[in-house]
């Protein structure tokens, strides 16, 4: 049986500079190829036991980040806890001051800082603790940033603090990377990504409170004459906070954004066993719903037995799967609007 890869302590769990830590005598170059560590970029390993997440990339992203740098929209998002916002593989995106040069890096998708009045840095609620790349924040109260969620089997126990010198991204112990505040990251996705995409951060940083219509309002009108502000205000203008996947926000804008007259999320209708069943998406006015793959279960029963008591009420509900999503919109669209047309909707 072959000997436990060598992991010192002070290196468990941790993303760290790989020079740093050959310097310090805690690894030799040859144990950093061992099965114990992860190679993340260029000089950045971690301990291979880590989720391999987004929020894993941001904290290699910082350690080769200058100190003004942030992390910013989609990888924003994810760190405020929209997990579908961006995967592993994804490019880490943060924003530099317009007046920086940052070099090409794998991985990474560089965006100027704009003028003084940048949404992301008028209202960013998120601050550095320390002076260097690498360096955590905390929210204003010094309190942990939501998206830490600490290990429950013990390993922060395992954890030694890191020595003088060493490096370390420590999304546990000390924070995560400085990132733009939900709000400016609702607006930087707005802009930098497809329409698609972005309303179903947006969607999901509204659902769970990370910002309201009332801030998206507010960071639209300061920023309505900068690059992209015309388009992050339409991109708000889509968003509901309703929506309760990435797929049935992706189904709602592309049914509007094909001309037909937009849904409600989450309507409720009142069935004829006194339940309240809420529909996917809606159309009151004419009695249509959309149901999508039975994945939001509630009371009143399976995707099957919701749809015929939706229709014993009176509504005309038309199922939709991932697949017919994927592979069949068209196929999809010419159904709700013959479902619509029959019901009276004229366009």
């Amino acid at each position: 049986m072959p000997p436990p890869p060598h992991r010192p302590g002070v290196l468990a769990w941790q993303v760290f500079r790989g020079s740093d830590a050959i310097r310090q005598g805690l690894v030799t170059e040859h144990q950093l190829r061992s099965s114990a560590w992860l190679r993340l970029r260029h000089d950045v390993y971690a301990d291979a036991r880590l989720d391999r997440d987004h929020a894993l990339a941001c904290r290699a992203a910082a350690l080769r980040l200058p100190p003004e740098a942030v992390v910013a929209g989609p990888s924003a998002a994810y760190l405020h806890g929209v997990e579908h916002a961006a995967s592993f593989a994804d490019d880490v995106h943060v924003l530099v001051p317009r007046t920086m040069r940052l070099g090409p890096q794998r991985g990474l998708r560089v965006h100027s800082m704009g003028p003084a009045t940048s949404p992301s840095y008028a209202s960013a609620r998120f601050r550095k603790t320390g002076g260097g790349p690498g360096t955590a924040v905390g929210q204003p109260d010094g309190g942990p940033c939501p998206a830490v969620r600490p290990p429950s089997d013990g390993r922060r126990a395992a954890v030694r603090p890191p020595s003088d010198g060493l490096r370390v991204a420590d999304l546990r112990t000390a924070g995560v990377p400085v990132a733009t505040d939900p709000t400016s990251a609702a607006w930087e996705t707005a802009v930098w990504l497809e329409p698609l995409r972005a309303v179903g951060i947006v969607d999901s940083l509204l659902r769970q409170g990370a910002t309201s219509r009332e801030a998206l309002a507010d960071v639209a009108d300061r920023n309505a004459d900068r690059p992209g502000g015309r388009r992050a205000r339409w991109v708000f203008g889509l968003a509901d906070p309703g929506a309760r996947s990435p797929a049935e926000s992706e189904l709602r804008v592309r049914l509007v954004l094909s001309g037909l007259p937009r849904p409600a999320a989450r309507h409720p209708v009142r069935v004829a066993s006194g339940l309240v069943l809420h529909t996917d998406l809606a159309w009151p006015a004419y009695r249509v719903a959309v149901a999508q793959d039975g994945q939001h279960a509630e009371a009143g029963g399976g995707h099957l037995d919701r749809i015929a008591s939706l229709a014993g009420a009176g509504w005309l509900v038309l199922p939709v799967t991932g697949r017919r999503l994927r592979q069949d919109f068209p196929g999809v669209l010419r159904e709700v609007r013959a479902a619509l047309g029959a019901r009276g909707w004229r366009q």
